[in-house]
């Protein structure tokens, strides 16, 4: 059975989630797992971990989220925290991967596309899984 890489964008209350193709050449947008409070995680690491029983995937790639200076904030420790709680419920490798500017692209992107500003919100964070997913099959060799 063909195994897939998981990307995910981890945001403060959704997780953009793409997905490999079986050949891990190409990334996909798969879904938003939205929550109502940035510490309510149980049904985000529930629905992932579903996924990942669902198509095989045997690693995951979590955006990292380093400022521009590469110095790590906040959002860095919030990162770190995910992947912990994520490393319990999953027996995967989950692989950081720098992720800056990965949502200006996504947003210049659906802009481009002509995807109203009002309705990039429901989709810009699984662009930024997919590229986050892409860049990182596109450099793991």
């Amino acid at each position: 059975m063909a195994s897939r890489i998981l990307g995910l964008d981890y945001g403060t209350k959704t997780v953009g989630v793409a997905i490999s193709d079986p050949l891990l050449l190409t990334a996909q947008e798969f879904e938003t797992i939205t929550r109502e409070r940035a510490s309510a995680l149980r049904h985000t690491l529930v629905r992932i971990k579903e996924i990942c029983e669902e198509y095989q995937v045997d690693e995951i790639v979590l955006g990292y989220p380093r400022n521009m200076d590469d110095s790590e904030g906040f959002r860095c420790e919030d990162t770190l925290k995910f992947k912990a709680l994520l490393e319990k419920r999953v027996d995967i490798p989950i692989t950081l991967v720098d992720e800056r500017l990965t949502t200006v692209y996504a947003d210049e992107i659906l802009e481009e596309s002509g995807v109203a500003k009002k309705d990039r919100k429901k989709v810009i964070d699984q662009i930024a899984a997919a590229i986050i997913l892409q860049d990182y099959l596109d450099n793991r060799k």
